[in-house]
């Protein structure tokens, strides 16, 4: 038995794109066990993953976690955070490690110079690299996504009218920068065809909410805050098309080899965070020839040049003209 422990804290989209290598380990590396270090919030999107044999939980006090760590004797670790605190875990637990490269200076040279140096590697490659030494390779099939029987949604409770099929919107982000703006998505849902639900955290409830009272649409439900996040997940998985913004839902929907139309802001598909192998109907939309762009490798509250052109300038009628066209041919 080979004993693996992969560190990843965050984000919902970071964890899914670490999927590839735990499948891959422990398909093509005999007698690999995988162990999964993570923030407790992330633990439901790892629990029902067959490839993991445990998932331990970072605790607020990182030397209780160290402790218990201790006790499974792991032969290799893989790093894919690459931060301070793994950095602490790595060295408590005196093993052979192997750190993802984030490529932060590139990043840096092209948020504030717009000098690109990046490789063309996917993110997911890039975690991938971290297995070199044990011949794993890529077998692409792309990203996992595993939900337990008792968070899949039925479609008997949605409203008669999804019967026939609706079309996900993913209205959140962490950052406002990454977030289509409401007048924007509010012109979206006037143009789309189908019947719409609104995806998001709780923290998107009352912003939804806005939307739906603006758009004066009948086809449309709040799912923000009203799903956790294997439900949501359970409701991109059965929408025939996913609308989304750069974020963690994008990725799981790609995990579904959903059509997605991602929305880019501030961020670009060049950071290597896309939507991994998603179904093959899927297209980007970003205002290009921005000079601004990308203004960071994360996002802002807001727009830092005050005119957020980024989004502002998006073309929705073809958005809204796309999505009706993948919805048409599913």
């Amino acid at each position: 038995m080979v004993k693996y422990l992969v560190i990843r804290f965050s984000s919902i989209g970071d964890i899914v794109l670490t999927t590839p290598l735990i499948r891959c380990l422990k398909d093509q590396v005999e007698g690999a066990e995988v162990h999964f270090l993570t923030k407790k919030q992330f633990v439901p999107i790892l629990s029902s993953n067959p490839y993991i044999h445990k998932v331990h939980i970072l605790a607020d006090n990182s030397q209780l976690t160290i402790n218990d760590l201790k006790k499974e004797q792991f032969d290799y670790i893989l790093d894919l955070q690459n931060s301070i605190r793994s950095v602490n875990v790595k060295r408590s637990l005196k093993r052979m490690f192997f750190t993802v490269n984030k490529l932060n200076l590139k990043k840096w040279l092209l948020v504030n110079f717009k000098i690109n140096r990046l490789p063309d590697k996917h993110m997911v490659d890039r975690y991938l690299d971290t297995a070199n030494l044990f011949d794993v390779k890529n077998d692409g099939k792309g990203l996992d996504y595993f939900i337990p029987d008792e968070d899949i949604v039925s479609p008997d409770t949605l409203p008669e009218e999804f019967s026939l099929g609706y079309i996900a919107l993913v209205i959140g982000a962490q950052h406002s920068t990454k977030r289509l703006p409401n007048e924007q998505l509010i012109k979206l849902i006037h143009k789309l065809e189908h019947p719409v639900i609104i995806v998001g955290g709780p923290e998107d409830k009352e912003r939804a909410e806005e939307i739906i009272r603006e758009s004066s649409v009948q086809q449309i439900l709040n799912g923000c805050g009203e799903y956790s996040v294997n439900q949501s997940a359970s409701l991109i998985q059965q929408a025939k098309t996913v609308i989304s913004n750069d974020t963690g839902m994008m990725h799981i929907a790609a995990a579904f080899k959903k059509n997605i139309i991602t929305v880019w802001g501030n961020t670009i598909p060049d950071f290597g965070m896309y939507a991994y192998l998603p179904g093959e109907g899927s297209v980007d939309f970003e205002v290009k020839n921005l000079s601004c762009r990308p203004c960071s490798k994360l996002g802002f509250d807001k727009c830092p040049k005050k005119h957020f052109d980024c989004m502002q300038k998006q073309d929705i009628a073809d958005m809204a003209d796309t999505a009706n066209n993948l919805f048409s041919e599913k």
